[in-house]
């Protein structure tokens, strides 16, 4: 049996590309300034299979977000179609149903009504609606883990916009402008924790 998941942990099941890499920055910021602890396909380091490893990733966390938002576009467009997010929701709607009381998911839309034209079996599932934008993204965010000591959307915007502001300081650091690499998610998770604590004095962070 996997150990007991973090009650802190999110896994991200999001489409690795350019143009939805500000709202993946929009979750981590979120994320992290209500205390999560997001994690990410790309941070886990090589050996199992590929599939293996996210599957133990996903037993790990307490929590999944699944963005579909770009499933049906990638269906549409002339490139290659990539099923990763449908898949990796699939094995965790398995888990959870396998183990109940261990795993809550959520699937994340930009559109109302489309998942049940990209994914039609989720019929009846509440998606959260962030109309693509990254304020959308934290909105969902906070009513789906609103507490206390929650912070405002307004002020997880201003977070997020230091974070975005220190991007290229990140990029060069870790050698690489791509922001979905293991070590620039790890800094902007970390990043977001930092400023997180400085401009929200009080706030829950991880």
């Amino acid at each position: 049996m996997p150990p007991l998941p973090d009650p802190k942990g999110v896994f991200l099941n999001v489409p690795y590309d350019q143009e939805f890499s500000s709202l993946y920055i929009g979750y981590i910021v979120g994320l992290c300034l209500l205390g999560l602890a997001p994690h990410l396909a790309s941070e886990i380091p090589g050996g199992d299979r590929r599939l293996d490893r996210i599957i133990r990733l996903i037993q790990s966390c307490r929590y999944s977000i699944h963005d579909l938002s770009r499933v049906e576009l990638s269906i549409a467009s002339s490139a290659t179609p990539r099923f990763n997010m449908p898949l990796e929701l699939g094995m965790t709607i398995t888990w959870q149903i396998l183990n109940p009381n261990q795993h809550t998911w959520f699937v994340c839309e930009s559109e109302p009504y489309r998942i049940q034209r990209s994914a039609s079996d989720l019929n009846g599932t509440d998606a959260c609606i962030h109309d693509g934008t990254v304020e959308g993204v934290l909105r969902e965010l906070s009513s789906a883990f609103r507490h206390d000591l929650a912070p405002s959307v307004s002020q997880m915007i201003i977070v997020y916009f230091l974070v975005v502001s220190a991007l290229d300081s990140v990029f060069q650091k870790n050698g690489t402008r791509n922001p979905y690499s293991r070590s620039v998610f790890l800094d902007l998770c970390s990043l977001s924790v930092s400023l997180g604590s400085c401009y929200l004095p009080g706030k829950p962070t991880i």
